[in-house]
């Protein structure tokens, strides 16, 4: 394995996606089956190379000394949401087809949002997976962008 294959950077810091999952294989099979990522470290816990990121699969669990009052567990309900994977691709409808051809179940068929088209799937444990791609660039600059967004909330 390439040492850029793993998420282990020499300086500053790389992300990666945590899943938890009931049962790894069946998760693991997914995102390298369906999306295509690559196995580099498979066990409990697996590690997927998902085109330049990371999806890092394991079983849930409680507590402990470094999360003391925190259990991991998959969705108890997939319909509620607090954060979910979101994968941008440069042709939505061949992304889609292509997907799911090898098994993804999406939401809806690829929607035009005018800024994006997009859709949305579940891995086998009821993860949120947005699938969008981008038609054109915001015409804000990021400071209008946080402005305007935090009036909305208001």
């Amino acid at each position: 394995m390439a040492r850029e294959d793993f998420p282990a950077p020499s300086e500053g810091f790389v992300l990666t996606h945590f899943i938890v999952s009931s049962d790894v294989a069946r998760s693991r099979d997914f995102y390298t089956g369906v999306l295509g990522g690559q196995v580099v470290l498979d066990g409990e816990p697996t590690i997927v190379k998902l085109a330049n990121g990371w999806v890092t699969i394991n079983v849930g669990g409680g507590p402990t000394d470094d999360k003391p009052t925190v259990v991991l567990e998959p969705p108890s309900d997939p319909n509620h949401v607090s954060a979910f994977l979101n994968i941008r691709v440069a042709d939505i409808q061949a992304a889609y087809r292509e997907w799911s051809a090898r098994g993804a179940e999406f939401l809806t068929e690829p929607k035009d949002h005018g800024r994006e088209i997009r859709c949305y799937m579940r891995d086998p444990d009821g993860h949120l997976i947005e699938v969008g791609q981008t038609t054109r660039a915001p015409d804000r600059s990021t400071q209008e962008s946080t402005q305007t967004a935090s009036e909305e909330r208001t």
